[in-house]
């Protein structure tokens, strides 16, 4: 098992920062960022990809920043200019294990994949960390 342990959650308004913090204990092929919303699929928000690669959701581009601390094994994710409409549960996750392709951020059907064609998903998942976005 990789425990994966989340922090930094919180309410902030419009326009307000926060940071999130994911420490590993453990191997991770990947990791990323997921949210979600009452009543609303979960979604890709940003990963590191096996190639160190940052991947974000359009929505969050320019916004958002995704980093890790390899030494410490910590994922990090800095929110500015949050919006209202980033009100989530946010979830770290990794996937231990992979292969010979680059790790991608996909959820359908409930289910959240670093490569669908594959059928592979993400495997670790920390408990989650409220983020409240006030207008």
């Amino acid at each position: 098992q990789v425990p994966l342990v989340e922090s930094g959650g919180g309410s902030v308004q419009a326009g307000g920062s926060l940071r999130l913090s994911c420490v590993a204990t453990g191997y991770t092929f990947c990791m990323g960022w997921f949210r979600q919303a009452p009543g609303k699929e979960r979604e890709g928000v940003a990963i590191i990809d096996n190639e160190g690669n940052p991947k974000y959701v359009s929505s969050v581009e320019g916004r958002f920043t995704i980093s890790k601390d390899k030494a410490a094994n910590t994922l990090y994710l800095q929110m500015n200019n949050l919006k209202p409409e980033d009100t989530a549960m946010y979830y770290c996750a990794a996937l231990v294990g992979g292969g010979n392709w680059v790790c991608d951020m996909n959820c359908s059907g409930g289910d959240c994949y670093a490569n669908i064609p594959l059928g592979v998903r993400y495997n670790r998942w920390g408990q989650g960390t409220q983020v409240t976005v006030s207008s």
